[in-house]
């Protein structure tokens, strides 16, 4: 996820999934004073890696963290590459899964986008695709909103969303996008076969030239006053379908 030759990571649990991914962490800033047991360890697995460790004060990491919430750890670490899709692909195959993917098309909160990964992750999901415009950037609070989850899951970048979904749809790949105005509910939609599921943005939903990319709209069924899910529990539920499915 190239954002640029480093990043800053903030909070015990985003820092310490980091650490556990291999993650390349140039330094930890650690809080003054004597360390959580949970800092204790972040502690003693960046001393195992070779990191460098420097103990300040907390007004150091309030501002390395920019505002974010730093739970008395910071880490500089190099900026992360976007994944091949290519080799996504190839490595499902070897693992002998059916290959699973979530095209992001839209989500511009950077909230949500965490949220989706840390679900996606969870789901074993493939990869998440990610147009180059019009998405949320991969940033700090990503990371800490996916609770490391950003480390694990692919993240590929990619340009026309719509060209590369007929490539795919090509190679058998069913894509099913989440819209209100679907015409299945998504409980009664087969998502057994290489699927991509669409989620649009809260505002505007999939854009059009996408919506009639789509093998199917599916909808979740809504029963109270307020017609809409937030996009990343929309995501959840429709992620976790296909693991439902998929496990019958």
């Amino acid at each position: 996820m190239t954002m640029s030759s480093e990043c800053i990571i903030t909070g015990r649990n985003s820092v310490s999934e980091a650490l556990r991914a291999g993650r390349s962490i140039t330094k930890l800033y650690l809080a003054n004073g004597r360390p959580s047991q949970p800092l204790q360890r972040i502690y003693e697995i960046a001393r195992e890696r070779g990191v460098t460790v420097e103990m300040v004060p907390s007004k150091v990491l309030q501002r390395l963290a920019g505002g974010t919430a730093h739970q008395g750890v910071v880490a500089v670490a190099a900026a992360i590459d976007f994944a091949d899709l290519t080799e996504v692909l190839a490595d499902a195959a070897d693992k002998g899964k059916v290959p699973f993917l979530v095209l992001l098309d839209g989500i511009e909160d950077v909230h949500n986008l965490g949220a989706i990964i840390r679900t996606a992750e969870c789901a074993g999901v493939d990869a998440i695709l990610l147009p180059k415009r019009h998405s949320a950037p991969v940033n700090e609070t990503v990371g800490k909103t996916s609770a490391g989850a950003v480390e694990y899951m692919p993240i590929v970048q990619i340009g026309n969303s719509t060209r590369l979904l007929k490539e795919l749809k090509k190679r058998g790949f069913w894509v099913i996008g989440a819209d209100m105005d679907g015409t299945v509910d998504y409980f009664h939609s087969s998502l057994t076969a290489p699927v991509i599921l669409v989620i649009g943005s809260e505002g505007r939903g999939i854009s059009r030239l996408v919506k009639e990319t789509c093998d199917v709209l599916v909808q979740i069924p809504m029963f109270g006053n307020v017609n809409s899910l937030n996009a990343s529990v929309a995501a959840a539920l429709l992620m976790y379908e296909v693991v439902r499915q998929r496990r019958l």
